[in-house]
């Protein structure tokens, strides 16, 4: 999809509304605009970032604790007899 737009004051510019449906574009979300060669993009950022990451995690639950006890079991395992040195445990 291609639209003709006119160059405003201060080099401003009007998304055309076709183009804004097309990409659920809302007014005040943010977006990143990159010069590729001849070509400008305008890439919109996500409005709610973390949903976009739980949608892309799935069902994932962190737990500090959990997960903190993985990394140190794998660094006893892994890390300790490649490395030589010596992790301590938690009292």
């Amino acid at each position: 999809m291609a639209e003709e737009i006119k160059i405003g004051r201060r080099f401003s510019i009007v998304i055309p509304k076709g183009i804004r449906k097309k990409i659920k574009l809302n007014e005040g979300q943010t977006a990143i605009i990159t010069a590729e060669g001849e070509r400008i993009i305008i890439q919109p950022l996500p409005e709610d970032p973390y949903q976009v990451l739980a949608e892309t995690l799935g069902d994932f639950n962190y737990s500090e604790e959990r997960h903190e006890k993985r990394a140190e079991e794998w660094l006893r395992r892994v890390a300790r007899p490649r490395h030589g040195s010596s992790i301590r445990s938690k009292p």
